[in-house]
């Protein structure tokens, strides 16, 4: 409901109203009487900044907030070049450079030390095309490991790694630890150790990783239908509830159901095409094909589709 602007004093009736629009109130000049103390403010929400070519730049904000950054994009800049030019002697345009040098360099060892991280962390997560609120998650987890010291006598590379690979689990984004050893450039055991460490010592809750999560990864990789993709879902399913799945590699298990499900469909690939997809080797989609088969009764569907 729009309130209807005053014209008269309710104390004294008088017409002698002041709109105060910095502190929000309206004064009777007469009285003295506070009518209203909190004014809506319908002005520009605004502010017209000069931007680095001299043009007036109108912004609401600055940029938001990001645990990406070292400083958490909340640093600020002394000047802009367009500040060099207005200034008029030699020693001010010293001055200005060396106020700038001073604002830009990093004081702390641990800014230090997040500023190359962070920078790494970037890096590692545009090559696994990772989504920003993995970026994001992975930049906490490695901000609150530094804050803690736990960096001290292992690699920048490795926690980076470590944290990046905690935050897919977290965020059920599946990434398994060749593909973080390739992306990094350490070694997927080095990975393994450090993740274990950061996540004991942040107690950071990890759920057990899900099998179905790696199946459209894979089947894309592999070209199969949505079908045989469903079909390999189901067979996890079924493996789940009979704890089968329990003590074994997510994506061991995950790419054998799926290379069951492709022979099911009629869509044969071999063990080497799905065991270089998942990154696992033959033995591994062997062994758990046969014990999939055994313990799910699928050799009658598999006998089926090799007689057609």
């Amino acid at each position: 409901m729009i309130r209807k602007a005053l014209k008269e004093c309710p104390e004294c009736a008088s017409r002698n109203i002041f709109r105060n629009v910095e502190k929000g109130e309206t004064i009777c000049r007469d009285c003295g009487l506070v009518i209203e103390d909190r004014m809506v403010d319908f002005s520009q929400e605004w502010r017209s900044f000069e931007d680095d070519g001299g043009q007036d730049s109108k912004r609401r904000t600055g940029a938001p907030s990001s645990a990406t950054q070292f400083d958490q994009g909340l640093g600020t800049e002394v000047g802009t070049t367009a500040d060099f030019y207005k200034l008029g002697s030699d020693r001010e345009r010293d001055r200005f450079f060396r106020l700038r040098k001073w604002n830009i360099r990093i004081s702390t060892a641990i800014e230090r030390n997040l500023k190359v991280a962070l920078a790494e962390l970037k890096r590692v997560s545009s090559y696994l095309r990772l989504p920003k609120s993995v970026e994001e998650e992975a930049a906490r987890i490695y901000r609150s490991a530094v804050q803690k010291g736990l960096v001290r006598g292992r690699s920048m590379e490795s926690v980076v790694a470590g944290a990046l690979y905690a935050a897919c689990r977290r965020h059920e984004i599946p990434r398994t630890l060749d593909e973080m050893g390739e992306a990094s450039g350490i070694e997927k055991k080095e990975i393994g150790r450090t993740y274990r460490f950061v996540t004991r010592e942040l107690e950071i809750s990890i759920r057990p990783s899900n099998p179905a999560d790696y199946i459209p990864r894979f089947a894309s990789a592999l070209k199969l239908s949505p079908e045989t993709q469903s079909k390999a879902v189901e067979i996890l399913e079924q493996a789940r509830d009979i704890e089968l799945t329990s003590g074994r590699g997510p994506t061991g298990i995950a790419a054998a159901a799926l290379y069951v499900a492709s022979l099911i469909h009629g869509e044969k690939r071999t063990q080497r095409e799905v065991a270089d997809v998942a990154g696992v080797t033959e033995v591994t989609i062997r062994n758990r094909y046969k014990e999939l088969i055994k313990k799910l009764k699928l050799s009658k569907d598999v006998e089926k589709t090799k007689k057609k």
